[in-house]
């Protein structure tokens, strides 16, 4: 009721200004049919394979976070993890450490804690929780379930992509898929394929 109240209201003033291209659907909007289109569409989160509203398929990803593990150590039950020790490890460990951090708008709220899991990294074909507090230029990350062969310095760590979403990573900061991909900063070595 509210969108076709609000197309009824922007068709009035489109018709009021004729010549002048009008442009009414985001994501969500091209969902909604032609007659939602008027001119042009803004497909914005759409492009990147983020939802245009709850409840929808899934889009393809186009967006890839790889960076690489520069470091692996052996830790014991009991140690603590990341500033403030916010997550003590519950059995003997490995942790991966990322070269990514709060300083490249990867957000401080996808670590993890005590009292939640942090978001995913897929590191050897597995999905590996981020643990402990997201510092400026580092993650850790709890690579035990995966093969000793498949994770060294070096190898690549996917925070979006392999089957990570743009809005399953926003979920675990409370946020959403633009603030996620408008976050990642200068640092990031980009690749454009295609187009």
């Amino acid at each position: 009721p509210l969108t076709q109240a609000q197309h009824h209201l922007f068709a009035k003033v489109a018709a009021a200004f004729p010549g002048i291209p009008a442009s009414l659907a985001n994501s969500a909007g091209t969902l909604g049919g032609p007659e939602m289109y008027f001119d042009m569409v803004r497909p914005g989160i759409a492009l990147y394979g983020g939802a245009p509203i709850s409840g929808t398929a899934p889009l393809r990803s186009v967006v890839r976070l790889e960076v690489p593990i520069i470091q692996v150590r052996e830790a014991r039950a009991g140690t603590t993890v990341g500033y403030g020790a916010a997550q003590r490890l519950q059995r003997d460990s490995r942790i991966a450490i990322l070269s990514l951090g709060y300083a490249d708008g990867f957000l401080r709220a996808f670590g993890g804690s005590d009292a939640r899991r942090g978001a995913d990294a897929m590191i050897g074909g597995l999905r590996c929780p981020l643990v402990g507090r997201i510092s400026m230029d580092l993650t850790a990350v709890d690579v035990t379930d995966v093969p000793h062969e498949k994770v060294r310095r070096g190898d690549a760590a996917v925070l979006l992509g392999d089957g990570i979403g743009i809005d399953e990573l926003a979920a675990h900061g409370g946020t959403i898929g633009y603030e996620v991909l408008t976050s990642l900063g200068p640092r990031y070595h980009r690749i454009y394929v295609g187009g």
